[in-house]
């Protein structure tokens, strides 16, 4: 996979992370992982590895789930993310898609986007325009359902409207939480190529995906977590020919990696 060039932004630096729910319940165990600028780093891992708890880490939403991190650091750039609210962290560059799409059902897809702007201060028309017109090439579709209700578009055109509406705030890091969760193969492969068209044009990306094949073909670099603790760490193309990795997360057996 070719790289996008660096655009000199800020790195993501996650160090020793711990994160808890509640009072008692450990949801990450001394975590560590970067993202430099402009790359793409996959997160794999069975459900409740830890995956979507670290993201929340990330964007400051970990609170709205009761939950906190209690040791480590989260910095991008010169901003520490830790602790912060998820105001500051899309101030500060960094925006979250979460699972599920959440879009807004009742709104329409041009209010759904531009929704996706607001808390970043006064930016002028123009800035806005061009964020849009952005979407709107990524996503042909959305422009053609401007004035129609989210809650009447397909399962693929919310995922894409929620990609669409993180994008209005003109992300430098995107967090992408089951991009492809629940949709149809060609759905899929369409999302995976907005992937790495934003990746392309210079915005990171760290991906949290079941569909590791996927996952593993859009990253320079991934990290497989276990029951809240990171088991595997390395280049995305080195990690796809291991053997944990081909049988747990590619769908290959024993006899599949001995024939290849």
């Amino acid at each position: 996979m070719p790289e996008a060039p660096p655009d000199g932004g800020p790195t993501l630096h996650v160090e020793d992370v711990d994160v808890t729910y509640g009072r008692a319940l450990s949801a990450l165990r001394s975590v560590s992982l970067t993202v430099p600028p402009a790359t793409v780093v996959a997160l794999l891992g069975a459900n409740g590895a830890g995956k979507t708890t670290l993201l929340r880490a990330v964007s400051g939403t970990l609170r709205l789930h009761r939950g906190a991190v209690t040791a480590g650091s989260i910095r991008y750039g010169d901003t520490v993310l830790d602790g912060k609210d998820p105001v500051a962290a899309v101030r500060a560059g960094v925006v979250q898609v979460p699972e599920g799409r959440r879009v807004f059902a009742g709104l329409s897809v041009d209010e759904n986007l531009r929704s996706g702007g607001l808390g970043l201060g006064r930016r002028g028309r123009a800035q806005v325009q061009e964020a849009r017109d952005r979407v709107f090439t990524l996503f042909p579709r959305l422009a053609e359902r401007t004035h129609q209700p989210a809650g009447l578009l397909s399962g693929g055109e919310q995922q894409m409207l929620a990609i669409g509406r993180a994008l209005m705030a003109a992300p430098r890091l995107l967090l992408l939480d089951e991009p492809s969760l629940g949709l149809a193969p060609q759905m899929v492969h369409r999302i995976a190529e907005v992937v790495r068209e934003i990746n392309a044009q210079g915005t990171a990306v760290l991906l949290v995906e079941q569909n590791a094949g996927m996952a593993l073909s859009l990253a320079s670099h991934a990290h497989v977590l276990e029951v809240g603790e990171t088991r595997l760490s390395g280049p995305a193309d080195e990690l796809a020919r291991t053997d944990a990795v081909r049988r747990l997360y590619l769908g290959e057996s024993a006899q599949d990696q001995g024939a290849a």
